[in-house]
């Protein structure tokens, strides 16, 4: 069992439910070192002090806000500890919403939520009433010294905490006016059968990491010398969208007949494999 980064307890009204929190998310990007071009060692990355001109070990490094040009206010772990905040051990819920009314722009990353020892009857009744009214309930935590406004919602008989991000921190870009574009009731149906050819329920377990990939067998490929081709590059700008959009209904209903077979296919050859 991976070790709680944080516990406290979610508040509802006047119930208080003792929990951890746990990262529900691992990243498996290719790790690579950097080496130094000319000789192929791993360069080192050192913390150096100018007006001493050495290397500084982690442990004479604290953290400071610059107020003012080369002005620093030091904060040390227990500058933070000290925070008066409620959020830095409790989740406290302050409103359900429906989940759709909460854009995905807002989530940042998701975390599991266990209940710890007399927490899993208030636990479970949380998560019960949430799952009955479709709602997720919106807090805030304190977690990696920021507080974070977040959301609780059932998932797989348990809670998962989305944290979110605030107003101020989502960039708005503006973009074309898309819907001042003249597009022909032609172009609109096309591109509707195309979508409703290549619509289905969504599986996770059908789509993988192929860059991950890719690279593995590149590195395999150089470490038995091997060449590698690159693939031929992606066509420009689209010329004739009504060709394009043809062309792609087709490819996608024959797609679409394709695949019980080779599901089938696929599932005849691991029955012989096992």
């Amino acid at each position: 069992m991976p070790r709680s980064i944080w516990s406290g307890v979610i508040s509802f009204g006047m119930v208080s439910i003792p929990v951890n929190l746990y990262t529900a998310t691992q990243e498996k990007d290719i790790a690579f070192h950097l080496l130094h071009k000319s000789c192929g060692n791993r360069v080192k990355q050192l913390r150096w002090c100018p007006f001493h001109e050495e290397d500084v070990d982690w442990n004479d490094v604290v953290r400071g806000y610059e107020y003012a040009r080369d002005q620093y206010v030091v904060l040390t772990d227990e500058d933070f500890e000290k925070l008066p905040l409620p959020s830095k051990h409790t989740i406290g819920l302050s409103a359900f919403v429906r989940s759709q009314e909460i854009d995905p722009i807002y989530y940042d990353k998701s975390y599991y939520l266990e209940p710890r020892e007399g927490g899993a009857k208030p636990f479970a009744l949380l998560m019960r009433v949430l799952e009955e009214k479709s709602l997720v309930g919106i807090a805030k935590i304190a977690i990696r010294n920021k507080e974070q406004l977040c959301a609780l919602r059932p998932q797989d008989s348990t809670l998962v905490l989305e944290t979110l991000y605030y107003p101020d921190e989502i960039r708005v870009e503006q973009g074309i006016e898309a819907a001042a574009i003249d597009v022909s009731k032609r172009e609109i149906d096309l591109a509707m059968t195309l979508v409703d050819a290549l619509s289905e329920s969504f599986n996770p377990e059908q789509y993988h990491d192929d860059y991950r990939q890719a690279v593995m067998e590149l590195i395999e490929a150089k470490l038995k010398g091997q060449e590698v081709v690159a693939p031929p590059a992606p066509p420009g700008k689209v010329i004739d969208l009504m060709a394009a959009l043809r062309e792609s209904v087709e490819a996608a209903k024959k797609q679409r007949t394709e695949q019980p077979r080779r599901g089938r296919e696929e599932r005849h050859e691991r029955r012989k494999a096992s």
